[in-house]
């Protein structure tokens, strides 16, 4: 079921989540079902339960392609519940970061550019990966959610921060 988004302003997104203790249940596969199906009918790159309004420290993300990144290298679809995030480095980049609970803006964001995650998938298995770029940067954006932290946040220079359709494309490609 294609769940509705909720948007920057609502005292939810800024509320931390809690963790997951029951894995593999009807009501986690449902919700986990619900993230997928919403995340794709809007063409995001990730979703973190708190924005369909569920205080859980759940995250979707992935895509083979992705209309909003257009240059954006693929990213396995993965469920992510309970996560950990250790930089592997002090180095950061930054990019052009958009959100779901944000339509219609864009923002550059610094985030780390090698990190390893660790968490739990949908049955409870426990795994980790080391990544980097923009998938780095996607797990970083769907974990601040659990934070209570959106993207603007974090813009260091708000000249960098506006609506897609103002912004030029120089600017967010650069």
């Amino acid at each position: 079921m294609i769940r509705n988004v909720l948007r920057m302003g609502d005292p939810r997104l800024l509320e931390k989540a809690q963790p997951v203790t029951a894995f593999n249940t009807p009501e986690l596969k449902q919700l986990l079902a619900d993230m997928r199906e919403t995340m794709d009918h809007l063409d995001g790159a990730g979703l973190a339960a708190p924005q369909i309004g569920v205080g859980l420290r759940v995250v979707v993300f992935g895509f083979e392609a992705n209309a909003r990144y257009p240059d954006a290298t693929p990213v396995p679809y993965s469920v992510l519940i309970n996560p950990q995030l250790i930089p592997l480095s002090d180095e950061t980049e930054e990019g052009w970061e958009g959100c779901l609970s944000l339509p219609g803006l864009r923002g550059v964001v610094p985030r780390w550019k090698h990190l390893r995650y660790s968490g739990w998938d949908a049955e409870g298995h426990l795994f980790e990966r080391e990544v980097e770029g923009f998938h780095a940067r996607v797990v970083q954006h769907e974990c601040d959610h659990l934070e209570g932290i959106l993207y603007p946040m974090r813009i260091k220079d708000l000249r960098s921060f506006g609506f897609v359709e103002e912004l030029s494309e120089r600017q967010q490609t650069e």
